[in-house]
Protein backbone atom coordinates (compact mmCIF):
# COMPACT_ATOMS: atom_id res chain seq x y z
CA UNK A 1 0.00 0.00 0.00
CA UNK A 2 1.38 3.38 -0.92
CA UNK A 3 1.69 6.72 0.77
CA UNK A 4 -0.99 8.88 -0.28
CA UNK A 5 0.54 12.77 -1.29
CA UNK A 6 -2.04 14.86 -1.67
CA UNK A 7 -0.07 18.48 -1.34
CA UNK A 8 2.22 20.55 -3.83
CA UNK A 9 5.79 19.78 -2.54
CA UNK A 10 7.39 21.72 -5.20
CA UNK A 11 10.61 23.75 -4.19
CA UNK A 12 10.83 21.37 -0.58
CA UNK A 13 14.27 20.65 -0.04
CA UNK A 14 16.37 19.16 3.01
CA UNK A 15 18.94 20.75 4.73
CA UNK A 16 22.09 19.19 6.12
CA UNK A 17 20.42 18.13 9.33
CA UNK A 18 17.11 16.41 7.30
CA UNK A 19 14.99 19.11 8.08
CA UNK A 20 12.41 19.98 5.19
CA UNK A 21 12.37 23.75 4.14
CA UNK A 22 10.97 25.34 1.07
CA UNK A 23 13.49 26.43 -1.22
CA UNK A 24 12.35 30.03 -1.78
CA UNK A 25 10.69 32.14 0.88
CA UNK A 26 10.23 36.08 1.77
CA UNK A 27 12.96 37.41 3.70
CA UNK A 28 10.87 37.82 6.57
CA UNK A 29 7.59 38.62 7.85
CA UNK A 30 8.33 42.15 6.90
CA UNK A 31 9.23 41.88 3.55
CA UNK A 32 6.30 39.71 2.91
CA UNK A 33 3.78 42.48 4.12
CA UNK A 34 5.74 44.82 1.47
CA UNK A 35 5.03 42.50 -1.17
CA UNK A 36 1.51 42.21 -0.42
CA UNK A 37 1.36 46.01 -0.19
CA UNK A 38 3.03 46.17 -3.72
CA UNK A 39 0.88 43.66 -5.50
CA UNK A 40 -2.55 45.03 -3.77
CA UNK A 41 -2.28 48.70 -2.39
CA UNK A 42 -5.67 49.92 -2.32
CA UNK A 43 -7.24 46.65 -0.97
CA UNK A 44 -8.50 45.75 2.09
CA UNK A 45 -6.61 44.10 4.47
CA UNK A 46 -8.04 43.70 7.59
CA UNK A 47 -11.48 44.65 9.03
CA UNK A 48 -12.92 44.54 12.32
CA UNK A 49 -16.36 43.83 12.36
CA UNK A 50 -18.84 46.88 12.72
CA UNK A 51 -14.85 48.72 12.96
CA UNK A 52 -12.41 50.00 11.55
CA UNK A 53 -11.39 48.92 7.32
CA UNK A 54 -7.63 49.27 6.40
CA UNK A 55 -6.09 48.80 3.07
CA UNK A 56 -2.41 47.14 2.59
CA UNK A 57 -1.55 50.59 1.90
CA UNK A 58 -3.21 51.76 5.74
CA UNK A 59 -1.91 48.85 7.38
CA UNK A 60 1.90 49.74 5.69
CA UNK A 61 1.85 53.13 6.68
CA UNK A 62 -0.11 52.54 10.18
CA UNK A 63 2.15 49.81 11.10
CA UNK A 64 5.75 51.56 10.29
CA UNK A 65 4.34 54.44 12.42
CA UNK A 66 3.71 52.33 15.60
CA UNK A 67 7.04 50.95 14.64
CA UNK A 68 8.62 54.31 15.05
CA UNK A 69 6.58 54.87 18.61
CA UNK A 70 8.08 51.80 19.43
CA UNK A 71 11.21 53.13 18.97
CA UNK A 72 10.61 56.05 20.13
CA UNK A 73 10.24 54.59 23.58
CA UNK A 74 13.44 52.25 23.58
CA UNK A 75 12.31 49.60 21.77
CA UNK A 76 15.72 47.92 19.89
CA UNK A 77 15.89 45.39 17.84
CA UNK A 78 15.35 41.97 19.64
CA UNK A 79 13.44 43.23 22.70
CA UNK A 80 10.05 41.84 23.60
CA UNK A 81 6.61 44.01 22.68
CA UNK A 82 3.74 42.53 24.89
CA UNK A 83 0.58 42.77 23.02
CA UNK A 84 -2.70 43.00 24.96
CA UNK A 85 -5.65 44.70 22.81
CA UNK A 86 -8.05 41.91 21.93
CA UNK A 87 -8.99 41.21 18.67
CA UNK A 88 -9.21 44.00 15.88
CA UNK A 89 -7.29 46.17 13.57
CA UNK A 90 -5.33 47.31 16.76
CA UNK A 91 -3.78 44.15 17.22
CA UNK A 92 -2.88 43.47 13.75
CA UNK A 93 -1.12 47.12 13.17
CA UNK A 94 0.82 46.42 17.04
CA UNK A 95 1.70 43.36 15.85
CA UNK A 96 3.07 44.11 12.59
CA UNK A 97 4.56 47.40 14.19
CA UNK A 98 6.70 45.03 16.47
CA UNK A 99 7.60 43.28 13.50
CA UNK A 100 8.81 46.34 11.45
CA UNK A 101 10.55 48.07 14.34
CA UNK A 102 12.49 44.31 14.24
CA UNK A 103 11.09 43.80 18.00
CA UNK A 104 9.54 40.26 19.12
CA UNK A 105 5.46 40.21 19.24
CA UNK A 106 4.41 38.84 22.61
CA UNK A 107 0.92 37.87 22.65
CA UNK A 108 -0.84 37.88 25.68
CA UNK A 109 -4.21 35.57 25.89
CA UNK A 110 -6.67 38.29 26.59
CA UNK A 111 -8.67 35.80 29.41
CA UNK A 112 -5.47 35.16 31.58
CA UNK A 113 -5.97 36.35 34.89
CA UNK A 114 -3.76 39.16 36.04
CA UNK A 115 -0.86 36.59 37.72
CA UNK A 116 -1.20 34.29 34.33
CA UNK A 117 -0.52 38.13 32.44
CA UNK A 118 1.59 39.38 34.94
CA UNK A 119 3.73 35.97 35.01
CA UNK A 120 4.19 36.45 30.51
CA UNK A 121 5.07 40.11 30.66
CA UNK A 122 7.62 39.31 33.46
CA UNK A 123 8.93 36.24 32.00
CA UNK A 124 9.51 37.56 28.43
CA UNK A 125 11.00 40.87 29.68
CA UNK A 126 8.83 42.70 27.61
CA UNK A 127 10.15 46.21 27.46
CA UNK A 128 6.82 47.57 26.14
CA UNK A 129 3.65 46.30 27.36
CA UNK A 130 0.75 47.34 25.01
CA UNK A 131 -2.74 47.70 27.09
CA UNK A 132 -6.03 47.35 25.54
CA UNK A 133 -7.13 50.99 26.74
CA UNK A 134 -3.80 52.63 25.55
CA UNK A 135 -3.41 54.50 22.11
CA UNK A 136 -0.89 52.34 19.88
CA UNK A 137 2.47 53.68 19.54
CA UNK A 138 2.83 56.78 17.28
CA UNK A 139 6.54 57.88 15.62
CA UNK A 140 8.31 58.26 12.43
CA UNK A 141 7.57 55.58 10.10
CA UNK A 142 10.45 53.13 10.66
CA UNK A 143 10.98 49.49 8.98
CA UNK A 144 13.58 47.23 9.31
CA UNK A 145 14.37 45.22 6.29
CA UNK A 146 17.42 43.52 7.63
CA UNK A 147 15.74 40.74 9.54
CA UNK A 148 16.29 37.16 8.10
CA UNK A 149 14.66 33.87 8.82
CA UNK A 150 16.54 33.15 12.46
CA UNK A 151 16.02 36.24 13.81
CA UNK A 152 13.18 35.53 16.35
CA UNK A 153 9.43 37.07 15.61
CA UNK A 154 7.27 36.75 18.60
CA UNK A 155 6.58 34.42 21.82
CA UNK A 156 3.63 32.63 21.82
CA UNK A 157 3.18 31.34 25.32
CA UNK A 158 1.11 27.94 26.21
CA UNK A 159 0.34 26.75 29.09
CA UNK A 160 2.44 23.95 30.78
CA UNK A 161 1.89 20.79 32.67
CA UNK A 162 3.99 22.34 35.86
CA UNK A 163 1.20 25.26 35.84
CA UNK A 164 3.43 27.74 34.31
CA UNK A 165 3.42 28.42 30.71
CA UNK A 166 5.99 28.21 28.18
CA UNK A 167 6.66 30.70 25.65
CA UNK A 168 7.23 28.99 21.98
CA UNK A 169 10.02 31.34 20.37
CA UNK A 170 8.70 31.39 16.84
CA UNK A 171 11.33 32.92 14.24
CA UNK A 172 10.57 35.06 10.97
CA UNK A 173 11.41 31.23 8.91
CA UNK A 174 9.17 29.35 11.15
CA UNK A 175 5.88 31.74 10.40
CA UNK A 176 7.02 32.01 6.83
CA UNK A 177 6.81 28.11 6.49
CA UNK A 178 3.78 27.89 8.43
CA UNK A 179 2.42 30.24 5.83
CA UNK A 180 3.25 28.56 2.65
CA UNK A 181 2.26 25.19 4.46
CA UNK A 182 -1.16 26.70 4.83
CA UNK A 183 -1.27 28.02 1.04
CA UNK A 184 -0.11 24.55 -0.11
CA UNK A 185 -2.57 22.31 1.69
CA UNK A 186 -5.56 24.86 0.72
CA UNK A 187 -4.86 25.25 -2.51
CA UNK A 188 -4.49 27.55 -5.11
CA UNK A 189 -7.27 29.63 -6.19
CA UNK A 190 -8.26 30.07 -9.99
CA UNK A 191 -10.55 33.30 -8.91
CA UNK A 192 -9.47 36.86 -9.49
CA UNK A 193 -12.06 38.42 -6.54
CA UNK A 194 -9.88 38.38 -3.38
CA UNK A 195 -9.78 35.79 -0.64
CA UNK A 196 -12.16 36.89 2.21
CA UNK A 197 -10.89 34.93 5.60
CA UNK A 198 -13.26 35.48 8.82
CA UNK A 199 -11.07 35.38 11.98
CA UNK A 200 -13.38 34.06 15.06
CA UNK A 201 -11.15 32.97 17.32
CA UNK A 202 -8.50 34.75 19.22
CA UNK A 203 -5.48 36.40 17.38
CA UNK A 204 -3.18 35.57 20.28
CA UNK A 205 -3.72 32.16 19.37
CA UNK A 206 -1.52 30.46 16.48
CA UNK A 207 -4.93 29.03 14.70
CA UNK A 208 -6.20 33.05 14.43
CA UNK A 209 -2.45 34.87 13.65
CA UNK A 210 -0.33 32.41 12.11
CA UNK A 211 -2.89 29.93 9.95
CA UNK A 212 -5.62 32.55 9.37
CA UNK A 213 -4.05 36.09 9.45
CA UNK A 214 -0.87 35.51 7.78
CA UNK A 215 -1.30 33.69 5.08
CA UNK A 216 -4.30 35.67 3.85
CA UNK A 217 -2.43 38.56 3.80
CA UNK A 218 0.33 36.88 2.44
CA UNK A 219 -1.69 36.34 -0.81
CA UNK A 220 -3.25 40.06 -0.44
CA UNK A 221 -6.63 38.83 1.05
CA UNK A 222 -8.73 40.35 3.27
CA UNK A 223 -8.81 39.76 7.21
CA UNK A 224 -12.30 39.91 8.51
CA UNK A 225 -11.94 39.59 12.31
CA UNK A 226 -14.73 39.05 15.07
CA UNK A 227 -13.66 41.25 18.15
CA UNK A 228 -16.25 38.88 20.33
CA UNK A 229 -17.84 35.80 19.08
CA UNK A 230 -21.51 36.00 19.07
CA UNK A 231 -23.27 33.25 16.83
CA UNK A 232 -25.94 34.99 15.20
CA UNK A 233 -23.49 37.90 14.05
CA UNK A 234 -21.07 35.11 13.02
CA UNK A 235 -23.23 33.89 10.51
CA UNK A 236 -24.34 37.38 9.28
CA UNK A 237 -20.64 38.36 8.84
CA UNK A 238 -20.07 35.34 6.74
CA UNK A 239 -23.02 37.00 4.16
CA UNK A 240 -22.24 40.58 4.48
CA UNK A 241 -18.91 40.36 3.87
CA UNK A 242 -18.41 37.85 1.39
CA UNK A 243 -16.65 35.50 3.36
CA UNK A 244 -14.71 32.37 1.61
CA UNK A 245 -12.64 30.83 4.38
CA UNK A 246 -14.33 29.78 7.97
CA UNK A 247 -11.92 28.19 9.83
CA UNK A 248 -12.75 27.33 13.68
CA UNK A 249 -13.51 24.88 16.18
CA UNK A 250 -15.61 22.18 16.23
CA UNK A 251 -17.91 23.96 18.72
CA UNK A 252 -18.21 26.86 16.99
CA UNK A 253 -19.36 24.78 13.73
CA UNK A 254 -21.98 22.58 16.17
CA UNK A 255 -23.19 26.12 17.74
CA UNK A 256 -23.76 27.66 14.19
CA UNK A 257 -25.40 24.71 12.64
CA UNK A 258 -27.89 24.26 15.46
CA UNK A 259 -29.32 27.83 15.39
CA UNK A 260 -32.74 28.12 13.95
CA UNK A 261 -31.63 30.82 11.54
CA UNK A 262 -28.81 29.24 9.83
CA UNK A 263 -31.24 27.56 7.20
CA UNK A 264 -32.55 31.46 5.64
CA UNK A 265 -28.80 32.46 4.85
CA UNK A 266 -26.93 31.82 1.47
CA UNK A 267 -23.47 30.48 2.45
CA UNK A 268 -22.99 28.73 -1.45
CA UNK A 269 -20.17 31.28 -1.78
CA UNK A 270 -17.82 29.96 1.02
CA UNK A 271 -15.17 27.81 -0.31
CA UNK A 272 -13.44 26.51 2.65
CA UNK A 273 -14.49 25.58 5.80
CA UNK A 274 -12.06 24.15 7.68
CA UNK A 275 -11.72 22.96 11.27
CA UNK A 276 -9.24 21.50 14.29
CA UNK A 277 -8.25 22.18 17.51
CA UNK A 278 -10.81 19.32 18.91
CA UNK A 279 -12.13 15.84 18.03
CA UNK A 280 -14.57 16.37 15.68
CA UNK A 281 -17.47 13.85 15.34
CA UNK A 282 -17.83 12.59 12.15
CA UNK A 283 -21.84 13.82 12.37
CA UNK A 284 -20.60 17.23 12.19
CA UNK A 285 -18.26 16.61 9.47
CA UNK A 286 -21.20 15.52 7.22
CA UNK A 287 -23.49 18.44 8.79
CA UNK A 288 -20.53 21.23 7.79
CA UNK A 289 -19.92 20.07 4.38
CA UNK A 290 -24.19 20.06 3.86
CA UNK A 291 -24.46 23.58 5.48
CA UNK A 292 -21.58 24.81 3.35
CA UNK A 293 -22.61 23.18 -0.28
CA UNK A 294 -19.88 24.95 -1.93
CA UNK A 295 -17.15 24.51 0.29
CA UNK A 296 -13.75 22.29 0.63
CA UNK A 297 -13.59 20.89 4.12
CA UNK A 298 -10.63 20.03 6.34
CA UNK A 299 -9.31 19.02 9.40
CA UNK A 300 -5.75 20.73 10.31
CA UNK A 301 -3.45 19.75 13.47
CA UNK A 302 -0.82 21.62 14.99
CA UNK A 303 0.75 23.06 18.11
CA UNK A 304 1.86 26.47 19.42
CA UNK A 305 5.22 24.51 19.03
CA UNK A 306 5.01 24.32 15.33
CA UNK A 307 3.73 27.65 14.44
CA UNK A 308 0.24 26.16 13.76
CA UNK A 309 -0.32 23.13 11.54
CA UNK A 310 1.87 19.76 11.26
CA UNK A 311 -1.23 17.62 9.17
CA UNK A 312 -4.10 18.34 7.28
CA UNK A 313 -6.73 15.99 6.26
CA UNK A 314 -8.39 17.09 2.79
CA UNK A 315 -11.76 17.50 1.61
CA UNK A 316 -11.66 14.23 -0.39
CA UNK A 317 -11.23 12.02 2.85
CA UNK A 318 -13.45 13.60 5.23
CA UNK A 319 -16.23 11.18 5.01
CA UNK A 320 -13.93 7.97 4.86
CA UNK A 321 -11.62 9.30 7.54
CA UNK A 322 -13.13 12.23 9.41
CA UNK A 323 -11.50 10.56 12.59
CA UNK A 324 -8.26 11.16 11.44
CA UNK A 325 -5.96 14.70 10.87
CA UNK A 326 -4.60 13.90 7.68
CA UNK A 327 -1.37 14.12 6.25
CA UNK A 328 2.13 15.69 6.92
CA UNK A 329 1.85 18.98 5.33
CA UNK A 330 4.77 19.98 3.06
CA UNK A 331 8.00 20.73 5.18
CA UNK A 332 6.96 18.20 8.38
CA UNK A 333 8.29 14.69 9.16
CA UNK A 334 6.50 12.73 11.03
CA UNK A 335 7.88 9.44 13.57
CA UNK A 336 6.18 7.46 15.96
CA UNK A 337 8.33 7.21 18.94
CA UNK A 338 8.09 3.30 20.90
CA UNK A 339 5.26 2.21 18.89
CA UNK A 340 3.00 -0.21 20.53
CA UNK A 341 3.57 -3.80 18.95
CA UNK A 342 -0.10 -4.40 18.40
CA UNK A 343 -1.46 -0.98 17.99
CA UNK A 344 1.50 1.03 16.39
CA UNK A 345 0.85 3.47 18.88
CA UNK A 346 3.32 5.65 20.30
CA UNK A 347 4.47 9.28 21.04
CA UNK A 348 3.53 11.78 18.12
CA UNK A 349 7.30 13.55 16.79
CA UNK A 350 7.32 16.17 14.62
CA UNK A 351 10.20 17.48 12.50
CA UNK A 352 10.47 20.32 10.14
CA UNK A 353 11.42 24.33 9.42
CA UNK A 354 7.75 25.18 10.80
CA UNK A 355 8.97 23.79 14.49
CA UNK A 356 10.22 26.92 16.72
CA UNK A 357 13.24 27.56 18.05
CA UNK A 358 12.08 26.27 21.90
CA UNK A 359 10.92 27.72 25.00
CA UNK A 360 12.09 31.09 25.90
CA UNK A 361 13.75 31.43 29.40
CA UNK A 362 13.65 27.33 29.67
CA UNK A 363 16.69 25.65 28.47
CA UNK A 364 15.49 22.44 30.83
CA UNK A 365 12.46 22.27 29.14
CA UNK A 366 13.76 22.79 25.34
CA UNK A 367 15.82 20.53 25.95
CA UNK A 368 13.14 17.72 26.94
CA UNK A 369 11.14 18.53 23.95
CA UNK A 370 13.09 19.43 21.17
CA UNK A 371 15.34 16.54 20.50
CA UNK A 372 18.33 16.19 17.69
CA UNK A 373 15.96 18.59 15.23
CA UNK A 374 12.53 16.62 16.97
CA UNK A 375 9.79 17.75 18.81
CA UNK A 376 8.22 15.54 21.80
CA UNK A 377 4.49 16.73 21.00
CA UNK A 378 3.35 14.26 24.15
CA UNK A 379 0.38 13.41 22.02
CA UNK A 380 -0.24 9.77 21.20
CA UNK A 381 -0.64 9.02 17.59
CA UNK A 382 -0.61 6.14 15.25
CA UNK A 383 1.24 6.40 11.48
CA UNK A 384 -1.11 4.74 8.74
CA UNK A 385 0.64 2.89 5.84
CA UNK A 386 -0.99 5.60 3.51
CA UNK A 387 0.05 8.35 5.66
CA UNK A 388 -3.00 8.74 7.51
CA UNK A 389 -2.24 10.12 10.86
CA UNK A 390 -4.70 9.39 14.09
CA UNK A 391 -4.52 11.15 17.28
CA UNK A 392 -5.62 8.76 19.98
CA UNK A 393 -5.13 10.28 23.40
CA UNK A 394 -3.87 13.73 24.24
CA UNK A 395 -0.81 14.63 26.11
CA UNK A 396 -0.82 13.88 29.64
CA UNK A 397 -3.44 15.83 31.91
CA UNK A 398 -4.88 17.74 29.19
CA UNK A 399 -8.50 18.93 28.63
CA UNK A 400 -9.81 20.16 25.21
CA UNK A 401 -12.41 22.67 26.07
CA UNK A 402 -13.20 23.20 22.72
CA UNK A 403 -10.30 24.03 21.18
CA UNK A 404 -8.56 25.63 24.33
CA UNK A 405 -6.12 23.46 26.38
CA UNK A 406 -6.40 23.20 29.65
CA UNK A 407 -3.74 21.07 31.54
CA UNK A 408 -5.00 19.57 34.58
CA UNK A 409 -2.16 19.83 37.05
CA UNK A 410 -2.32 23.84 36.43
CA UNK A 411 -6.01 23.57 37.79
CA UNK A 412 -5.21 21.40 40.44
CA UNK A 413 -1.91 23.18 41.54
CA UNK A 414 -4.86 26.52 41.98
CA UNK A 415 -7.72 24.40 43.56
CA UNK A 416 -5.48 22.63 46.08
CA UNK A 417 -4.90 26.06 48.03
CA UNK A 418 -8.69 26.56 47.79
CA UNK A 419 -10.54 26.73 51.59
CA UNK A 420 -11.67 23.81 52.93
CA UNK A 421 -9.60 21.57 50.27
CA UNK A 422 -8.04 18.17 51.46
CA UNK A 423 -7.55 16.85 47.94
CA UNK A 424 -8.30 17.50 44.20
CA UNK A 425 -8.32 15.84 40.77
CA UNK A 426 -9.39 17.58 37.60
CA UNK A 427 -10.77 15.35 34.54
CA UNK A 428 -12.21 16.07 31.28
CA UNK A 429 -16.34 15.78 31.77
CA UNK A 430 -17.55 14.94 27.84
CA UNK A 431 -19.73 17.43 26.53
CA UNK A 432 -21.70 17.44 22.90
CA UNK A 433 -20.85 20.98 21.84
CA UNK A 434 -17.46 21.64 23.84
CA UNK A 435 -15.84 18.36 23.20
CA UNK A 436 -14.65 18.06 27.02
CA UNK A 437 -15.90 20.86 30.16
CA UNK A 438 -13.39 20.95 32.80
CA UNK A 439 -14.50 18.95 36.01
CA UNK A 440 -12.96 19.04 39.73
CA UNK A 441 -13.36 16.27 42.04
CA UNK A 442 -13.26 17.58 45.84
CA UNK A 443 -12.00 15.76 49.02
CA UNK A 444 -12.96 18.00 52.21
CA UNK A 445 -10.61 18.77 54.72
CA UNK A 446 -11.37 16.26 57.12
CA UNK A 447 -14.11 17.00 59.46
CA UNK A 448 -15.36 20.59 57.94
CA UNK A 449 -17.94 21.28 55.29
CA UNK A 450 -16.86 22.65 52.06
CA UNK A 451 -18.13 26.01 50.39
CA UNK A 452 -17.98 25.04 46.95
CA UNK A 453 -18.99 28.43 45.51
CA UNK A 454 -16.18 29.64 47.47
CA UNK A 455 -13.80 27.17 46.10
CA UNK A 456 -14.83 28.05 42.81
CA UNK A 457 -14.22 32.25 43.28
CA UNK A 458 -10.67 31.23 44.45
CA UNK A 459 -10.39 29.46 41.40
CA UNK A 460 -11.63 32.52 39.36
CA UNK A 461 -9.37 35.17 41.05
CA UNK A 462 -6.38 33.11 40.08
CA UNK A 463 -6.76 31.36 36.64
CA UNK A 464 -8.66 32.38 33.18
CA UNK A 465 -12.21 31.87 32.46
CA UNK A 466 -11.58 29.08 30.10
CA UNK A 467 -9.48 26.67 33.30
CA UNK A 468 -12.57 27.72 36.23
CA UNK A 469 -13.80 23.93 36.33
CA UNK A 470 -17.53 24.29 35.25
CA UNK A 471 -18.67 20.89 37.19
CA UNK A 472 -17.68 19.79 40.76
CA UNK A 473 -17.99 16.38 42.72
CA UNK A 474 -17.38 16.35 46.21
CA UNK A 475 -16.63 12.74 47.76
CA UNK A 476 -16.05 12.51 51.13
CA UNK A 477 -13.29 9.32 51.17
CA UNK A 478 -9.89 10.26 49.75
CA UNK A 479 -9.08 9.96 46.32
CA UNK A 480 -7.94 6.37 44.47
CA UNK A 481 -4.42 6.19 44.06
CA UNK A 482 -2.05 3.35 43.17
CA UNK A 483 0.73 2.13 44.70
CA UNK A 484 3.14 4.36 43.38
CA UNK A 485 0.59 7.70 44.97
CA UNK A 486 -0.55 8.44 41.63
CA UNK A 487 -4.55 9.26 41.21
CA UNK A 488 -6.29 6.39 39.06
CA UNK A 489 -8.29 9.22 37.10
CA UNK A 490 -9.94 6.18 35.39
CA UNK A 491 -11.95 5.26 38.62
CA UNK A 492 -12.70 8.94 39.08
CA UNK A 493 -14.53 9.20 35.62
CA UNK A 494 -16.59 6.18 36.39
CA UNK A 495 -17.83 7.27 40.05
CA UNK A 496 -17.97 11.19 40.14
CA UNK A 497 -21.42 12.64 40.83
CA UNK A 498 -20.88 15.62 38.72
CA UNK A 499 -22.86 18.93 39.78
CA UNK A 500 -22.48 21.70 37.71
CA UNK A 501 -21.29 25.29 38.89
CA UNK A 502 -23.56 27.96 38.69
CA UNK A 503 -21.96 30.95 36.84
Amino acid sequence: MSVIDPFDNTGVVRDEAGTKRFETLPGSLVTMLRAAVDDSPDAEAVVTVDGPRVTFTDLWDRAGRVAGGLRDSGVQRGDRVAIRYGNGVDWVMAFFGAQLAGAVAVPVNTRFAEPEVDYVVNDSGAKVVLAADDPLPDGTAYADDSLGHEDLAAIFYTSGTTGFPKGAMTTHGNFLTNIENVVRVRGLRDREDPLRNLVSVPLFHVTGCNSQLLPTLSEGGCTVVMPTFEVNRFLQVIVEEDIRVITTVPAIFWYALSQPEFASYDFSKVEHATYGGAPIAPSLVARIKQGFPGARVGNGFGLTETSSVSTFLPHEYADTHADSVGFAVPTVDLRVEDPDPDSGVGELLIRGANVVAGYWNKPEATAATFVSGWLHTGDLARLSDEGFTYIVDRAKDMINRGGENVYCVEVENALAAAPGVFEVAVIGVPDEMMGEKVGAVLVPQPGQDLDVAAVVGYARERLADFKVPQFVSVRAEPLPRNPGGKVLKPVLRESAAWQPVRR
